[in-house]
């Protein structure tokens, strides 16, 4: 299992982005939570295996959902405490 913690840069906030991050996810399998940032970024800490957590990336860096603009994202591990027991919004 792989921990990975994704931030998002771009129009990523009041579009959706959150749900449909929230969609992708669960189809993927994966467990962990997304949540918007101060900064008007997007966290997303999300567990799976290799090919789950490579297939979010591929989707957030092919721009997500069509109503939001991604500009950049950062990926790194997750090294903090992780308590998910499924994909959550928070």
């Amino acid at each position: 299992m792989l921990t990975t913690q994704f931030t998002v840069f771009g129009r990523v906030q009041g579009v959706g982005f959150r749900y449909f991050t929230w969609q992708k996810a669960t189809q993927l399998g994966l467990l962990g939570t997304v949540r918007n940032l101060h900064d008007g970024s997007v966290l997303i800490i999300a567990r799976g295996e290799n090919a789950q957590i490579d297939a979010l990336k591929t989707w957030l860096e092919d721009g997500g959902p069509r109503s939001a603009r991604v500009d950049k994202v950062l990926a790194q591990p997750f090294e903090g405490a992780f308590s998910y027991t499924e994909f959550k919004i928070t």
